[in-house]
């Protein structure tokens, strides 16, 4: 069968150094002589070829500085070279640019020995000074770079100790900041990148040392890339040294699922993100691979803003988690494979804890949760108080196909206890706007990273404080989890966090992100890295 999935462990050990985010290498059902990916056993890898992939949308920014989407990082990953890279399989982080490091007792200091010879693409070498450059810089690039921003907390400078050698400093300990430097938010650019403004980064690009380099870049239509030749300090992952085997990608931005899954039939396109669940068994009929891995980080849910009533009543957030039956939702739109939050980390993220319990489906209790904070059920089976209907309006983002279907059972499920909900779809490249300006009732959405630490960048009130949070014992302990370097200690607050967050309702975790991507026949070694994005230096066509 065509069909390869990678799943992950339910639990995880959590190191400073090695932080798993663990999975099983692409692997194909069977025993029909078939390689890992799919093609035959036989085949050869070969340069050559451009590969076409199809991704449902575009947030209008090319700098992977500054995106967060997965249909943006396909792309913009292959531009840029991380310090270090981090094993999907085992979570260890290995040598990329950074050949080694220390890390001081407290993880406060930070030293790494960058390899020589390693050039950006337009011809300017890396040294110790354009790392302490990017650092600096990425927390002055507005929101769009709160991924970066947020894993360079608390940075208290970086020191050129010669050419090859930098030390980054912290104000405090900084638990996460090595696997934050595997990530693409971390990706390293070149001095003259650096000094251009963040407009001018989104709509030029970025010059990086990856394999790959832009070419050309039509908002809201597609990114091309080229090869980057001469590449010879690929990752430790990499199984191929020096140049990537592929000429050229081509990412097009095509929203339709229906039209991505008819283009990877028809021989178009090379590979899909974002499968539909509908699509899942012509796609295997037509004899294309189905590759898939649930993301680490924050689950789709709804993201409450927790400063306006009636969120501002906890009876009514618990209410509407209760009254959210997760396993129909999962069942009916998302992909084979997919699973229910089971917390407010999924299970794939360093020291996720099953809080399932806390999140079953219980319409009755849901209730009687509204019923006690004085909501009435009405003649139109819409609650009231004081005169007022129960109602809310979820803002959502066209950045995935399973989003409205959802959210129209969500819709469903919650009118079923007396809530009325209004959809409100905007584009992808609104969401800064929605982020920043704290204009919504509801959100929906989710946020990929491989370490817990992303709950502090979500959920802490000393950052953006999207949701508008209040000030609580779960800042505390977000930023002593940030601050901890023992592995075990680290991973008892974690789980604390985690309880409080969901204690507390102040978001409804929903169902977890499982990326499936379609893949032609022809295309082999297209691989998860360890956020579950793709990495496609290996890949090639035959």
């Amino acid at each position: 069968m065509n069909r390869s999935r990678q799943f992950a462990p339910a639990r995880w050990a959590v190191a400073v150094a090695a932080l798993a985010v663990g999975s099983t290498l692409l692997s194909a059902c069977g025993s029909d002589g078939s390689s890992a990916d799919g093609g035959p056993a036989s085949a050869a890898a070969r340069p050559g070829n451009t590969l076409t992939f199809a991704v449902g949308s575009d947030v209008g920014c090319v700098d992977p500085q500054q995106v967060g989407s997965n249909d943006s990082v396909y792309s913009t990953r292959q531009i840029v070279d991380s310090l270090t890279d981090q094993d999907p399989d085992t979570g260890k982080i290995v040598p990329w640019l950074a050949q080694s490091w220390e890390i001081s007792a407290d993880a406060k200091a930070f030293t790494f020995h960058l390899k020589p010879g390693v050039t950006f693409s337009d011809g300017t070498p890396l040294t110790a000074q354009v790392v302490k450059d990017n650092f600096e810089a990425i927390p002055k690039l507005g929101a769009l770079a709160q991924l970066g921003a947020g894993y360079l907390g608390g940075y208290a400078g970086g020191k050129v100790i010669d050419d090859q050698t930098i030390e980054i400093d912290f104000q405090q300990s900084n638990a996460q900041f090595l696997q934050a430097t595997s990530t693409f938010s971390l990706g390293i650019v070149s001095a003259a990148s650096v000094q251009k403004t963040p407009q001018e980064r989104c709509g030029d690009g970025v010059i990086g040392s990856g394999p790959f380099v832009l070419s050309k870049y039509v908002p809201s239509q597609s990114i091309s890339l080229r090869k980057r030749t001469g590449y010879a300090w690929g990752s430790s992952l990499f199984a191929k040294s020096g140049d990537a085997y592929l000429d050229a990608l081509e990412f097009k931005v095509v929203p339709e699922a229906g039209v991505r899954t008819s283009s990877l039939q028809s021989g178009q396109v090379d590979a899909i993100g974002a499968v539909a669940q509908a699509d899942e068994a012509a796609l295997e009929g037509s004899g294309a691979q189905l590759q898939a891995r649930a993301n680490p980080g924050v689950p789709f849910g709804l993201s409450f803003n927790n400063a306006k009533a009636p969120f501002t009543d906890p009876n009514v957030r618990k209410a509407i988690g209760l009254a959210i039956n997760r396993q129909q939702i999962v069942d009916t739109v998302f992909p084979t494979g997919t699973k229910p939050a089971t917390s407010i980390l999924s299970h794939t993220t360093p020291s996720y804890v099953d809080l399932s319990a806390s999140l079953a489906f219980d319409k009755a209790k849901a209730g009687s949760l509204l019923d006690a904070a004085g909501w009435r059920l009405g003649a139109d089976g819409i609650r009231r108080k004081d005169g007022a209907p129960l109602s809310l309006t979820i803002t959502w983002f066209a950045n995935a196909a399973t989003n409205q279907p959802a959210l129209e059972l969500v819709q469903q499920q919650l009118k079923a206890v007396g809530v009325q909900v209004e959809l409100k779809q905007l584009q992808i490249a609104q969401i800064t706007q929605i982020l920043t300006g704290g204009d919504f009732d509801v959100l929906w959405g989710n946020l990929t990273r491989a370490d817990p630490d992303i709950l502090r960048s979500q959920y802490s009130t000393k950052g953006l404080n999207t949701y508008k949070i209040p000030a609580t014992e779960l800042d505390t302990v977000l930023a002593q989890q940030a601050a901890e370097p023992d592995a075990t200690k680290r991973a008892a607050l974690v789980e604390r966090a985690q309880r409080l967050v969901v204690d507390n309702a102040y978001v409804t975790p929903v169902v977890e992100l499982e990326t499936e991507l379609g893949v032609g026949k022809n295309v082999h070694d297209l691989k998860f890295e360890a956020s579950t994005r793709v990495q496609l230096h290996d890949t090639w066509k035959s």
